[in-house]
């Protein structure tokens, strides 16, 4: 017994290696601009008093995620003029996104959506833009930073560092708008616009350690001969060497990543506006969901990155989609019970346990798909199929849940989360993308 403990005490301490630590602050960098484009946000412009159908129709602002891939070449290959010279590859062009995202955070804070929604809403595409550039070169600089067996605790450690953002962005915010709101009962811009000055601000926690950061070993790419050359390595060898190591078996790959987080990304868009509805005051929202919930996240990504190291990396993806579905019908009991604390913390808890757990395997997966020579571009292109289906389909969450209610929409988003389960057994029952080697 004190063997089987001493060696699971032994795969927790990889935890305490500093390219692990170094990834929890660029976690952070990572996570804070998302909920103030998307979760955040939604809250805000329904208590401005925004229908549910256009918080729905904005979510669509999250699509650049899904598009990330087109520029992504251009993040592995393009020089920064000075950065790329001071700074190398891969931090130039996360000081570069970094800077975008600071802009962007600036300009919603000087905006009141209740009198100029299209303002706030460009803003939001900068800070969306910027974020989603951060993700391209923050894959490839965690993917550099270590070998494949080492990926799932990486994930686990960027993952801390993002739920600790969300928490920020999130229950951070609320907390902050709801001490500076001069009466709790009615809307209040200032506070909301102090909230979104104090977030810009933090985002120099991934600037600061960027700038202190090393840059990973550089991996020599080929010369191209001339502009033609040049342009077919940056834009097309990157996808056409995942399809010529898959073959066939790309379209089963693609086809799980694209759906695999989509039961947890549609029910997610109306989270926010369904506690507004229930009642729920920002205090309540941001000390259970916002804080307990998001530790429950990180907790879930812990276990799922020693879960990943022990038992391997599909079997958990298979584990943690189950769960993810099983967890929105959590919601579903909680729309009937009204306003109720004690079940939402009870659904909160399951739901972000869930979510980590999967977070934690699913990137350890797309990880492991990816060519070194093209890790920012692949891991963009994978990240961003995960995206396309389900922010498209969360953008109609505020029709549905206004034609059918929230119940009804929660069950749903636990039914489509099924065929997920399909192509991972048939990814494993196949053996596709598992062991495949790469050449280097």
């Amino acid at each position: 017994m004190l063997n089987v403990i001493q060696s699971w005490l032994k795969d927790f301490r990889v935890y305490l290696e500093w390219p692990c630590l170094r990834m929890l602050f660029l976690g952070f960098s990572a996570g804070l601009p998302l909920l103030l484009i998307l979760g955040t946000l939604s809250f805000w412009l329904r208590e401005a008093g925004i229908d549910r159908s256009t918080i729905g129709y904005l979510t669509w602002v999250g699509l650049i995620y899904a598009f990330k891939w087109v520029w992504a070449p251009l993040v592995d290959r393009l020089r920064i003029p000075f950065l790329t010279k001071w700074f190398g590859r891969r931090r130039s062009w996360l000081l570069f996104a970094q800077a975008l995202i600071i802009l962007g955070l600036l300009g919603m804070a000087s905006i009141d959506p209740k009198v100029a929604l299209n303002p706030i809403v460009w803003c939001a595409l900068l800070v969306a833009f910027g974020s989603a550039t951060q993700d391209i070169a923050l894959d490839a600089f965690r993917i550099e930073s270590a070998d494949s067996n080492h990926q799932a605790a990486l994930a686990a450690t960027y993952q801390t560092g993002y739920r600790l953002a969300l928490i920020w962005a999130g229950a951070g915010v609320l907390w902050l708008a709801a001490r500076v709101e001069t009466d709790s009962g009615s809307y209040d811009v200032s506070a909301w616009q102090f909230a979104y000055l104090c977030m810009a601000a933090s985002i120099s926690v991934g600037v600061i350690t960027t700038l202190f950061s090393q840059e990973p070993a550089q991996v020599l790419l080929p010369q191209a001969r001339n502009a033609k050359a040049w342009l077919y390595q940056t834009l097309i060898e990157p996808f056409a060497e995942f399809i010529q190591r898959y073959h066939y078996q790309a379209i089963i790959i693609l086809a799980l990543i694209a759906i695999y987080r989509i039961s947890d990304v549609v029910m997610g868009i109306m989270a926010n506006p369904f506690y507004v509805d229930m009642g729920y005051t920002k205090d309540e929202v941001a000390a259970v969901s916002k804080v307990f919930g998001v530790i429950m996240t990180l907790l879930g990504a812990f276990i799922g990155g020693v879960l990943t190291l022990r038992f391997g990396v599909m079997r958990i993806l298979f584990v943690g989609a189950v769960l993810s579905a099983v967890s929105n019908l959590l919601f579903a009991w909680l729309a009937a019970q009204g306003h109720d604390l004690q079940g939402l913390i009870w659904v909160i808890s399951a739901d972000n346990l869930s979510s980590g757990i999967a977070s934690a395997a699913f990137i350890a997966y797309l990880s492991s798909l990816t060519n070194i020579r093209y890790s920012a571009t692949q891991y963009a292109l994978f990240s961003s199929m995960m995206l396309l289906l389900p922010k498209w389909l969360a953008g109609f969450s505020g029709v549905f849940v206004d034609a059918f209610g929230y119940q009804a929409f929660f069950i749903s988003t636990a039914i489509i989360g099924a065929p997920v389960l399909i192509l991972i057994w048939l990814t494993m029952h196949l053996n596709i993308g598992q062991n495949k080697k790469i050449a280097e």
